[in-house]
């Protein structure tokens, strides 16, 4: 009994193969030379006269002939194709992870699809924005986002000062020098949000992606292993064609 696995490694073969066999056949029919034939004899005028050989031409292309060679070669395309395209409608298995069923019962071409949007998501998960390991995270239930821990730095302003180098007396005036002083005249309490995710979620998400990714893609197998019952579609499609 024929897989379906079998059946798709042959289409691709079938479909060059028939592709180069119409490409002859239409080359063919487009040299008109090959399609004519002609029979010429020559009679004297009279019993004196000069004879000449008949010459001839045989046709060397019957176009019923390329129609037929045409049948023959769509025909095992046809049944080919016919084949794998009932077979994947009736080929199914079930995605298990983990011994657990996620999806059951999954026709094989919906397989292929998911396998190729898991990829697309593989490619999301790979770009997912993560917390900063340099702070200390917590979930803020209220804003529905994580905070670090509050961390307070003072706020510090600088405030003119003088000093006084020499006291004033009867003959001089003092001599004062000025500066500034920066004094503590507050405190900021820094609290950073952020809507990432921390590295242990986005490595679960990746983990539980592969195992699913994994389990597709052997559901794929076990539904191409399916017994294929062979179609014969081309018979019926070109005897009603070409007849």
């Amino acid at each position: 009994m024929t897989r379906l696995n079998q059946i798709i490694a042959v289409e691709k073969g079938a479909k060059t193969r028939t592709q180069r066999e119409l490409a002859d056949v239409q080359q063919v029919l487009q040299k008109p030379g090959l399609l004519s034939g002609l029979s010429r004899t020559y009679r004297p005028k009279d019993e004196e006269g000069e004879t000449l050989p008949p010459e001839s031409t045989r046709v060397q292309v019957k176009a019923e002939d390329a129609l037929r060679d045409v049948a023959k070669a769509l025909t095992r395309l046809f049944d080919v194709v016919a084949t794998k395209d009932w077979a994947n409608c009736e080929a199914r298995a079930d995605v298990v992870v983990d011994g657990q069923v996620v999806v059951a019962e999954v026709p094989v071409t919906y397989l292929l699809f998911l396998e190729k949007q898991l990829a697309e998501v593989a490619q999301l998960i790979g770009r997912l924005p993560v917390l900063d390991a340099s702070e200390s995270w917590s979930y803020d239930e209220g804003q529905d986002v994580w905070r670090t821990d509050p961390v307070e730095t003072a706020r510090t302003k600088k405030i003119p000062r003088a000093h006084v180098l020499y006291e004033a007396t009867d003959k001089h005036p003092a001599q004062v020098e000025t500066y500034t002083e920066d004094v503590i005249v507050g405190t900021w309490t820094k609290v950073a949000y952020s809507g990432a995710l921390p590295a242990r979620r986005v490595n679960e998400l990746r983990d539980r992606l592969e195992r699913l990714q994994a389990a597709v893609k052997f559901a794929r197998e076990e539904a191409n292993g399916a017994e294929v019952v062979d179609r014969r579609v081309g018979d019926a499609v070109f005897g009603y064609l070409f007849n």
